[in-house]
């Protein structure tokens, strides 16, 4: 009965994404479609992870009945429902903030006959990915990325956005370039796209020529996942488009990437040991961007950067080649996706109530709106990973483990044949990790003092060799401070900070099923025999 669950995941954005264009001419129809999609995937999403955490294995339906590897494959495993969950519980958030402002803005930078039906194709996109059982579907569902967030970037025609867009979408298609050469040569070699069966294939071919197509994936999902040097791109796109869209694109988009990597890791190439180069690209990604977050005086360049500096944990997590390390990238991911969305959607508040977001412009904002204040201080402070908040239990998570496999404790919980990488790598990473944590609360930290404590009067005319060495934003709109606050975007933004706090409350529960999500990772031969439960044909 469940597996007619599966599809519907993708079906359903699909098709009320036709039905809200076609309802372009009524505003509250194509909301309550657009919400009422999202809230049924959500809802679909966690009877299914029920089912599967119960089970301990996960479901495979074969789409219109054409068995693997000749037809589509949709999998849903722990990992994959809890992805799906907190994506449809992000999207579902943003879009209420989006409807928020588009009301208070008479739909100038959200057109709704464009807005809701490209959302909902960014939706299936993103669901697609979760649940493809073969790599051209995964491709199917990056391409459905790329054409919906070509559309959402560019929202409102200025020239910063078309300037914007090409960048994303030229950097878009050269990683979409990779991915398919890797497909067409992958299929050359082993005659098969279906993830399942490659993790038999790729086993056979010679050692050189599975290197080649391993790194040839991980550029392209590397290119998504924003990992240094590949992350050049993000810092420069995101925070050009509407706060909504920046939102989705800076806390889903890029995890899309990494759980892309984790399965080439964790099934298709699970023979394979690049464990040193996972914890160098990590231990990089970390450290160059947050010292590029240092240099930003606009809080949504700061953003963009600290985002690309926490994937490197998630990239050292992975690295690490534990199921500890994995059971800590898995919280990491939803911890990241929810705080980073939170961030964003206040930061859209504060350049709505201020009428800028840089800190050479910003003053007063405490007193001016205590409620802003807090909705950007908690999941500021959960960022930078202060006690007892979810980022910092998620450090922890990610330096224990990377602790036991230094100390070699971990060696009995490694996924496939792979090594936990040098032990004095691991510590440097780990030493790279908290300084990169103190910085971005730092930084954060710094703005909040500038934006939120410093007295209105007191930011005309002030100077100081910090604010002067930092970099603004690309010259774009004149903002107007309106001074306001909707309500509907305070609720939604009020909810995900609620969110926040409660992957902290609950966090043992949570961290329990990312661990046991790990385990099912450990072999792949799990994975395989969802999809060929009578063996790889």
């Amino acid at each position: 009965m469940t597996d007619a669950l599966v599809p519907l995941m993708v079906l359903l954005p699909m098709l009320g994404a036709a039905t809200a264009l076609i309802l372009g001419r009524h505003l509250r129809a194509q909301m309550a479609v657009s919400t009422g999609v999202l809230a049924a995937v959500a809802t679909i999403a966690v009877v299914l992870l029920a089912e599967v955490d119960a089970s301990g294995s996960g479901i495979a339906v074969e789409v219109g009945a054409w068995p693997a590897p000749f037809g589509i494959v949709l999998v849903v495993d722990r990992l994959s429902a809890i992805m799906i969950i907190i994506s449809a519980i992000m999207l579902l958030g943003v879009l209420v903030y989006a409807v928020g402002q588009g009301i208070a803005d008479q739909h100038r930078e959200t057109p709704v006959s464009i807005f809701h039906p490209t959302y909902l194709i960014l939706s299936a996109g993103v669901f697609n990915a979760f649940v493809a059982g073969d790599l051209f579907n995964l491709y199917v569902g990056f391409e459905i990325l790329l054409s919906a967030s070509y559309v959402l970037l560019t929202l409102g025609g200025t020239g910063e956005r078309i300037r914007a867009g090409i960048t994303y979408i030229i950097v878009s298609l050269m990683s979409s370039l990779f991915f398919l050469s890797a497909i067409a040569l992958i299929y050359g070699a082993t005659g098969t796209a279906t993830i399942a069966q490659l993790s038999v294939r790729i086993a056979e071919l010679p050692q050189d020529v599975q290197l080649m197509l391993h790194l040839l994936l991980l550029i392209a999902f590397g290119i998504k996942a924003a990992v240094f040097p590949l992350s050049f791109w993000l810092p420069d796109s995101y925070p050009t488009a509407p706060a909504p869209v920046t939102a989705v694109f800076a806390g889903l988009l890029t995890k899309v990437g990494v759980y892309a990597i984790i399965r080439a890791e964790t099934v298709i190439f699970p023979e394979s040991d690049l464990t040193t180069l996972f914890l160098v690209v990590g231990g990089l990604t970390m450290a160059v961007g947050i010292l590029g977050a240092l240099t930003q005086a606009d809080i949504k360049r700061l953003l963009s950067f600290t985002l690309v500096s926490h994937i490197g944990y998630m990239i050292f997590g992975i690295g690490l080649a534990s199921i500890a390390g994995l059971a800590a990238t898995i919280y990491y991911v939803v911890h990241h996706i929810t705080v980073q969305t939170t961030l964003f959607l206040t930061t859209g508040l504060i350049e709505r109530f201020g009428g800028a977001t840089s800190i050479t412009r910003l003053g007063g904002l405490r007193s001016a709106s205590p409620v802003l204040a807090v909705l950007f201080f908690v999941p500021a402070l959960n960022l930078g990973g202060i006690p007892p908040f979810s980022g910092f239990l998620g450090k922890v998570g990610l330096f224990v483990a990377g602790a036991d496999a230094a100390n070699g404790t971990a060696a009995s919980e490694t996924l496939g044949t792979s090594s936990t990488g040098p032990a004095w790598l691991i510590w440097v990473v780990i030493a790279v990790g908290t300084a990169t944590s103190l910085v971005t609360l730092y930084a954060l930290a710094r703005f909040w003092n500038l934006a939120f404590w410093r007295p209105t009067g007191d930011v005309e005319g002030y100077r100081s060799a910090m604010i002067d060495s930092m970099q603004e934003a690309p010259a774009g709109a004149t903002l107007v401070a309106t001074r306001t606050t909707p309500r509907l975007m305070v609720a939604a933004t009020t909810a995900l900070v609620l969110l926040t706090v409660a992957l902290t409350v609950f966090a043992g529960p949570l961290y329990d099923l990312a661990g046991r999500a790990a385990e099912n990772l450990r072999d792949a031969s799990v994975y395989v025999s969802l999809v060929f439960p009578e063996g790889v044909r």
